[in-house]
């Protein structure tokens, strides 16, 4: 596995290795010892969730406020997807920032996504299997979003606009300005 850290360098890229022949391939999706050694720190994850959407779904931006603050750590089974994690961390040197990075079946490409960042996607291909872990348990009373579109944000998430398909939920979302945010300098693993 290679580990290369963004513009942003907690949100870090993982490329593992592919091993495969005319029968097909194998590979190491997830490995806690080399990713707790290139951090420094273990990152216990405890739930896994996948979802499958179609051409133009865009899920997010998500996130969850502590106490059950999450880190993901993302990946597509099948398709592709725009993949983007915005820093959110009031205080931050790289605050309102995001890294955007394609992801997709083909390229086994990973993305880790620490507490304090928000997280969306976009479908790019006809349908999509996107699977993640993360190191705490769902919680309503956490659960935040922010505006997918916030010009603030500047995102460009590829899908013209009229073709996004978005939940209720995720249409309602506050700007970056009005959101619950985190703080930066907190240890949000504490």
């Amino acid at each position: 596995m290679t580990f290369t850290r963004t513009a942003i360098p907690d949100v870090i890229i993982i490329d593992p290795k592919v091993h495969g022949d005319d029968r097909g391939y194998f590979v190491e999706t997830f490995r806690a010892d080399k990713l707790e050694a290139f951090l420094g720190y273990p990152l216990p994850f405890c739930q896994d969730n996948e979802s499958k959407s179609s051409y133009g779904v865009l899920r997010g931006l998500h996130y969850q406020l502590p106490p059950y603050a999450q880190s993901k750590l993302v990946r597509v089974i099948e398709g592709e997807v725009l993949d983007v994690a915005v820093d959110i961390r009031r205080g931050s040197p790289t605050f309102g920032q995001h890294v955007a990075v394609h992801l997709s079946g083909e390229n086994k490409r990973q993305l880790l996504i620490p507490r304090g960042f928000a997280h969306g996607f976009v479908v790019l291909s006809e349908t999509c299997t996107f699977a993640y872990k993360v190191d705490n348990y769902y919680s309503i009373e956490c659960d935040r979003g922010m505006a997918f579109n916030d010009p603030a944000l500047n995102i460009d998430w590829i899908v013209p606009h009229e073709k996004l398909q978005l939940s209720a939920k995720d249409t309602k979302q506050p700007l970056l300005s009005q959101a619950d945010l985190f703080a930066y300098g907190v240890d949000l693993y504490a």
